[in-house]
């Protein structure tokens, strides 16, 4: 059976490493071939991109790593306004270069569906490709629920066809789907919290053993 290292919060020296990790397990979307058509630089644009909002989380949210760095999960404290990432627009263009404006069509297309209620965002739950299948995606979003429910709001999340089942297995409720221009179908999904989950965030050093469908990111 597989088994899932402990589950800690992430450093400042995680951040490069979080978003190579969410570039990999992104790689092979539809999504991200939208994003970035060219396969060639597809990966590195990713991670430039990715590591901007990784870096936002760690000022306005919060961020969990399996002790492996096979697995995460990014989220954002939307309990009241946050502002952009700092200098977002220049920094995106040196990081997309000519995609900048797929990524800012996509930012933009789901902020306008995000909740305007205070909630949590989950923006990224993502597993290396080598690891999926054994566990951790799973593992990462019982730790995230049990973390959710003491905050007693909602969570919103956007996902893909691919992990829609998982997260509906954690309380996740289908919104209406995104279809980005001449691109691939989204799914945002919403969990209202349960205030009768006493539990507390599974993070101990003795490793769980579990072993579900494969969990992509967002």
């Amino acid at each position: 059976m597989d088994t899932v290292p402990r589950i800690r919060a992430a450093r400042w020296a995680d951040k490069d490493p979080v978003a190579a990790l969410i570039a990999d397990a992104l790689h092979p979307s539809p999504l991200a071939a939208w994003l970035v058509p060219d396969p060639a630089q597809r990966r590195r644009i990713l991670a430039d991109v990715l590591a901007i909002w990784v870096e936002h989380a760690m000022f306005f949210g919060d961020i969990y790593l399996t002790d492996d760095l096979t697995a995460a999960t990014v989220g954002f404290h939307r309990y009241r306004p946050i502002p952009p990432p700092a200098n977002y627009p220049i920094r995106l263009a040196d990081a997309a270069g000519p995609h900048a404006d797929r990524f800012d069509i996509l930012d933009q297309t789901l902020s306008l569906r995000r909740p305007t209620e205070p909630h949590y965002h989950l923006a990224f739950l993502a597993v290396q490709p080598k690891a999926q299948r054994t566990g951790r995606g799973t593992a990462m979003l019982a730790h995230h629920r049990s973390r959710i429910d003491r905050v007693d709001l909602p969570s919103w999340t956007d996902t893909t066809n691919t992990s829609q089942d998982l997260y509906a297995r954690y309380g996740y409720i289908h919104r209406p789907t995104i279809t980005l221009p001449e691109g691939p179908t989204i799914h945002p999904m919403r969990r209202n919290p349960d205030p009768g989950n006493d539990a507390w965030p599974l993070n101990t050093t003795s490793p769980t053993t579990t072993s579900h469908q494969q969990d992509l990111a967002n």
